[in-house]
């Protein structure tokens, strides 16, 4: 079809092809829904520790801790794209 870049197939099947496209301190996608659903649970959790309600709270932190084991697999640097303190 006109006006496709003959190239696209090509660099689509090659592993971190995301990251070869993304310029440097630009968040991709991925990289923005990781840290969106960060910010969300982040918020989330606070709400649920000042409700007192220790069920949610729990469930955010499992959460927040499996969305941050998915960033660190992906070589996203969570600390700076959450903006919370990191409980370690």
């Amino acid at each position: 079809p006109a006006g496709r870049d003959p190239g696209h197939a090509a660099r689509m099947s090659k592993p971190g092809h995301a990251a070869l496209i993304e310029k440097e301190g630009e968040m991709g996608e991925f990289t923005a829904t990781i840290a969106n659903r960060l910010a969300q649970a982040y918020q989330e959790l606070r709400e649920a520790t000042s409700n007192g309600d220790e069920f949610l709270a729990e469930t955010l932190t499992g959460e927040i801790e499996d969305l941050r084991r998915i960033a660190e697999e992906h070589g996203i640097d969570v600390d700076s794209l959450a903006g919370e303190p990191v409980d370690r």
